[in-house]
């Protein structure tokens, strides 16, 4: 193979990519201490939102080894805007199908489950939003879960 043929084919490569790449704009995990979430333990992203114009998607992901109880995940989700206007909302997380099988995707004992929010969210204000997540479930200490992250991505 050519040397020009070489780099043309790279090349395409990379705008293919691109081209088919994330609208993410924010998608970040924070681990949960021990892999034991706490009641009292509240989670929180500083979402920078700077296009006013623009609707987008919200998506909470959970990171849960094979330890985890329950088939589902009770979580208290605020937003606040800049400015102080607050929202609270009680979000279920399906984690696993009735027959007991995980719904994430992974290998071995941990599993990553995205799952949608809220569809074309719009932010009225632009400046951090701080999202943050509170586990809602009976118990005190919840174990198996390793890690709970936020991405937000542009609707197209």
């Amino acid at each position: 193979m050519s040397r020009f043929f070489q780099v043309i084919l790279f090349a395409g490569i990379v705008v293919f990519l691109t081209a088919c790449g994330s609208h993410s704009v924010f998608d970040k995990y924070k681990p949960i201490n021990k892999g034991v979430w706490n009641k009292d333990s509240v989670v929180v992203f500083e979402v920078p939102v700077t296009d006013t114009l623009q609707n987008y998607n919200l998506y909470i992901n959970v990171r849960n080894n094979i330890d985890y109880r329950y088939s589902n995940l009770w979580l208290f989700v605020t937003i606040e805007q800049p400015g102080g206007e607050t929202v609270k909302d009680t979000f279920e997380m399906v984690l696993a199908d009735p027959s007991g099988k995980w719904l994430g995707e992974g290998f071995g004992g941990l599993k990553t489950r995205e799952a949608i929010y809220r569809r074309n969210v719009f932010f009225p204000h632009s400046g951090d939003y701080t999202i943050s997540l509170q586990q809602g479930m009976r118990n005190d200490e919840l174990k198996g879960i390793s890690d709970v992250g936020v991405r937000v991505e542009k609707v197209e």
